[in-house]
């Protein structure tokens, strides 16, 4: 059964959209078919890290006024064939995509995809409450410090406010070395204070950015963020994947 997934965060900048983009490619590799959904409208970024962003003609702004139909705003990758792309309005705002009538679009991509991946706005606008009710499920995505995680709490409250199930949490950009030292978060201290199940991290890597400036995606790359993303992936679809283990450093007192 088809199933509709919103990404989301408390606040911009933690990686939501690139979670959206990677974990999309991630499902589309194994045959599955996937259709990642740009909902922030305004903002339209997910084009760009899906090497998409020269074939966009029509959006999902242009599909909700019934200035296209569906089949014409839909973009199919052009690498992976189980892909494809409704892409955000550059113009406009959250107020001109109503609730009813874009659980209606979902609705519709999930008859023609298993998995529809809804790339929320950042925060708790009225564009976000707007595309709640299209979602079968969440994934929460923060970075593992205390600003980013105190607005993730917002969001949590909005969940539970709007009685929609628990999320998945997703920490990214995760320093590895520092939560060795002790000096950050790690991903369960995170998930154990938001309380939430922790799908997976992604660590920080300079991989991505690179990508990122090349207009290309990471995902193509077999490096630690690409891999991570994978472990995510198979966690989603249910698979029992072990979390790698951040080995502690040991601290060395010496008496004089």
């Amino acid at each position: 059964m088809s199933q509709s997934w919103l990404i989301l965060s408390g606040k911009g900048g933690v990686g939501k959209t690139m979670l959206a983009a990677s974990l999309g490619m991630a499902l589309a590799r194994k045959n599955l078919k996937c259709c990642c959904v740009d909902a922030d409208i305004g903002l339209r970024d997910l084009d760009l890290l899906l090497g998409m962003e020269n074939s966009v003609i029509f959006d999902v702004l242009d599909v909700a006024r019934k200035d296209c139909k569906l089949k014409y705003a839909l973009l199919q990758h052009h690498e992976l064939e189980n892909l494809s792309l409704l892409p955000a309005a550059q113009n406009g705002t959250s107020k001109d995509l109503d609730s009813e009538t874009f659980q209606r679009i979902v609705n519709k991509l999930k008859k023609k995809a298993g998995y529809v991946l809804i790339d929320a706005p950042a925060g708790l606008e009225r564009g976000v409450k707007n595309l709640l009710p299209a979602a079968d499920f969440n994934i929460l995505v923060t970075t593992p410090d205390d600003v980013a995680m105190r607005n993730a709490e917002r969001v949590l409250a909005l969940l539970d406010e709007k009685k929609k199930p628990r999320p998945m949490l997703v920490v990214n950009r995760l320093p590895v070395e520092r939560v060795a030292s002790g000096e950050c978060y790690s991903p369960q201290t995170v998930a154990n204070t938001l309380d939430v199940p922790l799908l997976g991290y992604i660590p920080e890597d300079p991989a991505v950015q690179t990508a990122l400036s090349r207009h290309e995606s990471f995902m193509m790359q077999d490096c630690p963020a690409s891999q991570a993303v994978e472990r995510i992936c198979r966690r989603f679809l249910g698979e029992y994947v072990p979390l790698p283990e951040i080995t502690k450093k040991r601290r060395w007192f010496f008496k004089k």
